[in-house]
């Protein structure tokens, strides 16, 4: 990584000496230089830009966001770069709620909504082109040079549909603003300190509340989305499945590597931290270390998703045998989790519970570990009264999916899970069994057995479509397909 010269920020570059980085090779920056960079540099303006493909549902969403909170000032920022390590940074990834209302994912954005009228006049604070007058596109760290050409205001007003201007002047305007203001907060440190004494926490949730609940119901642009991403996550599934001789030989990482190209070449990152779970880290929900070992005979439960270009990402599961064959234990169980999930998809439907998928899946896995004989002389309808199947169950069969993985997680008890499903929602079924390694209720030979299967399911307006049903889940269907996959 080259090594930058100063670390000032853009509007510090003109009132204070350039500033060098400690240990750097170059002493200063001649006179001389600093004037030969002003010039000989062609003019890249992008004219007659065509608008982003959701820029009519975005200007949609903005204006349902308007109508709910007349004369209302609203300020949804995009965020700012976080460091990893002394000066490089994490890869940056704009707020959902700013990526949803705006389609831009450029740092340091902010979307402000001023009340006008009846209604409100959107703007987009951006930060402008470097400017190649005072050195800040070569002398500053995050300077076009370093980093690469962002757009201008003017090509982003023709890409996005909004006024844009600078937003280096925005924290100032917003302190000096009178009127009732609302704020997503979390993302703009900056913003917020400008903001401290015109917001409170109370209507800054209420806010939250309400674009988490937007993202409900996806619009016709999200719903291509997610089915682009289950595309794509399918075939990350079956890169993995051609490499597993490889990840025999090294350990889980060889996987998660494998599945993240995927999601590298045809989107814009895994939309998170892939489980690529071999053996008894099958039963740690959240197995994301990825360092262990990958043996025939074992499973592999592989639970990752795609993040597309413009952020909606899929979260499948399929646990796999290792070498292609589920033993009769392994098959045994397979087959529990797998009516499980049939009953669950088949309770997704318009006007229906939405904790009735759950419900559905919950008592078929009931069924089966007091089948099994794990839960001693207790019935079924006793099993679900204590919540006795969670020891091996663990977790909520879904959630909605979106932009997040955990989608509209801060909206309201009474629209989520306690409302009702509508067409147009989409949500994850995914029951699971887990037998810990250490549990000595459950005979040996389960224990350290983790099997998980989830898909994606939109609703519509007569059922439910499974968006992730390329990917087989019966478990012949798998061994089958690995084996054909296998082959090439």
């Amino acid at each position: 990584m080259a090594e930058q010269l100063t670390p000032e920020t853009p509007d510090e570059s003109e009132e204070q000496p350039i500033k060098q980085r400690k240990n750097g090779l170059y002493p200063g920056v001649s006179d001389e230089l600093a004037e030969n960079m002003k010039s000989g540099w062609a003019d890249t303006e992008l004219h007659g830009l065509e608008p982003i493909a959701q820029a009519a549902h975005t200007a949609d969403r903005r204006a349902a966001l308007s109508k709910h909170f007349p004369g209302e000032r609203l300020v949804i920022p995009a965020g700012n770069l976080k460091t990893r390590s002394n000066d490089t940074e994490y890869s940056f990834r704009a707020s959902t709620e700013y990526a949803y209302l705006t389609g831009d994912q450029t740092q340091d954005g902010v979307l402000v909504l001023e009340p006008k009228g009846d209604g409100h006049e959107a703007t987009l604070y951006l930060l402008p082109r470097s400017d190649r007058e005072n050195g800040e596109f070569w002398l500053d760290g995050q300077g076009e040079l370093w980093v690469g050409r962002r757009h201008s205001l003017g090509e982003a007003e023709q890409l996005l549909g909004i006024p844009a201007k600078d937003v280096r002047e925005l924290a100032a305007a917003l302190k000096e603003a009178t009127g009732p203001v609302r704020n997503v907060r979390g993302h703009d440190a900056g913003i917020e300190a400008a903001l401290t004494d015109k917001v409170t926490a109370e209507r800054d949730e209420e806010l939250r509340e309400f674009l988490s609940e937007a993202r409900l119901v996806k619009d016709a642009f999200e719903v291509s989305e997610l089915r682009k991403a289950c595309d794509a996550t399918a075939r990350g599934f079956e890169d993995v499945v051609k490499v597993l001789d490889k990840a025999e030989a090294t350990s889980e990482r060889y996987i998660e590597g494998t599945f993240f190209l995927r999601a590298r070449v045809e989107g814009n990152d895994i939309g998170y931290g892939s489980i690529c779970a071999a053996g008894p880290h099958a039963t740690t929900l959240h197995w994301v270390r990825n360092d262990g070992a990958v043996r025939p005979g074992e499973l592999l439960l592989l639970d990752a998703g795609v993040e597309t270009n413009e952020l909606y990402t899929a979260d499948i599961t399929r646990t796999l045998p290792i070498n292609g064959t589920f033993s009769p234990l392994q098959r045994k169980i397979y087959d529990a989790v797998y009516e499980a999930q049939e009953a669950g998809i088949a309770a997704v439907k318009p006007g229906a519970p939405y904790r009735a998928f759950h419900d559905a899946a919950q008592r078929v896995l009931a069924e089966k570990l007091v089948e099994w004989g794990l839960c001693g002389d207790l019935d079924v309808a006793k099993v679900l009264e204590l919540g006795l199947q969670r020891r091996w169950t663990l977790h909520g069969t879904g959630h909605m999916l979106g932009m997040d993985v955990h989608d509209c997680a801060a909206a309201r008890t009474e629209t989520y899970v306690a409302g009702d499903l509508e067409p147009g929602m989409c949500l994850t079924v995914e029951p699971g069994l887990y037998f810990q390694a250490d549990d000595l209720t459950v005979p040996e030979e389960y224990r350290g057995i983790g099997i998980r299967i989830e898909d994606d399911i939109l609703v519509t307006e007569d059922g439910n479509e499974n968006l992730s049903a390329s990917l087989p889940r019966r478990a012949n269907e798998v061994e089958a397909w690995m084996a054909r996959v296998k082959q090439g």
